[in-house]
């Protein structure tokens, strides 16, 4: 027994561990979303889904804090303790000053998203304190490479979320109880960081690197970067939402479950990934492995969603059960689009994020005309592949370059 727990004990010390805890992150948050699917009628999830499709999107503020902590701790290990106090002090204003902001336009959310429920829409301000704390706290862990540590946040960022909703909505099924149990749960990672990073550092030295402006600049350029991508993954729901009915635009929201489970199933590639990516000795070699592991894991689970499809006849979603395996394509070329989005993180690019902004327009515009669930459907997946193709050949490019000149650590 002893034998078996310092063999289970080293694997989640390493980076075949955190790919672990994320797929426990991932099962508990998308348990969640098909608990609430089972609960919920249809009508009712879809506020669910456009909620956490909000608080996904603002949690490009936590996804920043954590790529500025990782690259700098990784890149100057002998300023760790001067980089982690700038880090939470950061994170601290940052955390409180979102919500409060979101407090504020509490009428605004619920008007844009369509609620009718002020209680509901001011629950986002509510939640994106802890979620944002949690964003500071991964940083340095991942940036230490505290990876035992790192997997235990990132499974309390998922399992208690679907324990706590589990018990919640089968008391009381609302879309109001459904994020409230997304806030609660949300305090449990804070609580392993918060554990994980008791012990005070003593800086030794510092240096303007790393002051607290530069950290502020280099989080605020990650963050609209992941913006960018986050909203690009997001924004058709809010598009169905106005151009659909009801009864379609929850089943589009139900097809997206899938789609996200794709988007995120990859997410521990990008982690291990992303140390390697900012090397541009090793950056070619991650990039092309990455993208193929990732093509590779989707193609297998369209074919499995293509497959399983019978299985959703029975239920209310029966009317796009044939059509999850598109949905899964969807997904996939979402995760390869935010493998590239990272890549410009680890090069500090600040030119190829604008090429996601223009998705997003074109995306926005072109799915407000659309009257059908598989139109828009179709929009999106056309928009987001062209999307693709251009940051693939865009990364070939300067990947030729930097073989040329070894040197260049810019994107495009």
């Amino acid at each position: 027994m002893t034998g078996l727990m310092g063999r289970v004990s080293t694997l989640m010390r390493s980076g075949a561990g955190i790919a672990i805890a994320m797929g426990i992150m991932n099962v508990g948050s998308f348990g969640f979303n098909f608990v609430a699917l089972a609960l919920l009628g249809v009508a009712e999830y879809s506020g669910v889904a456009v909620m956490m499709g909000l608080l996904l999107v603002l949690s490009v503020a936590s996804l920043g804090l954590q790529a500025t902590a990782a690259r700098r701790i990784s890149s100057d290990p002998e300023h760790v303790a001067q980089i982690e106090a700038g880090i939470l002090r950061i994170t601290y204003r940052m955390a409180f000053g979102l919500g409060a902001l979101l407090l504020l336009l509490t009428p605004v959310i619920n008007r844009v998203l369509a609620l009718d429920d002020m209680a509901l829409a001011a629950l986002a301000g509510v939640a994106i304190v802890p979620m944002t704390l949690v964003g500071g706290y991964a940083g340095i862990l991942q940036g230490e490479r505290r990876w035992l540590p790192l997997g235990m946040l990132y499974v309390a960022s998922g399992v208690p979320r679907l324990l706590v909703a589990g018990v919640m909505l089968a008391v009381a099924p609302s879309e109001f109880v459904a994020i409230l149990a997304v806030a609660l749960a949300a305090i449990t990672p804070v609580l392993v960081g918060v554990y994980a990073l008791r012990h005070d550092r003593v800086p030794h030295q510092h240096t303007g690197t790393h002051a607290g402006r530069a950290i502020a600049r280099e989080t605020l350029h990650n963050s609209q970067v992941l913006l960018a991508f986050l909203a690009l993954s997001n924004v058709d729901l809010i598009v169905a939402r106005n151009v659909l009915g009801a009864h379609d635009s929850g089943l589009y929201a139900g097809g997206l479950v899938v789609t996200k489970a794709m988007m995120f199933l990859p997410q521990f590639v990008v982690v291990v990934a992303f140390p390697a990516m900012a090397s541009a000795a090793e950056r070619t070699r991650a990039l092309v492995r990455s993208l193929s592991l990732i093509t590779a894991l989707g193609l297998v689970c369209a074919v499995g969603a293509w497959v399983v499809s019978p299985l959703a006849e029975p239920t209310k979603y029966a009317e796009i059960g044939g059509q999850l395996w598109v949905f899964a394509l969807l997904g996939t070329t979402l995760a390869m689009i935010q493998l590239l989005v990272y890549s410009i993180l680890a090069r500090q690019g600040e030119r190829s994020a604008s090429l996601v902004w223009i998705a997003l327009v074109v995306l926005v515009a072109g799915g407000l005309t659309t009257s059908s669930l598989e139109t828009l459907r179709n929009w999106v997946l056309l928009v987001d592949g062209v999307l693709l193709v251009v940051l693939v050949g865009l990364a070939y490019r300067l990947l030729r370059r930097d073989a040329r000149q070894p040197e260049s650590t810019t994107v495009g």
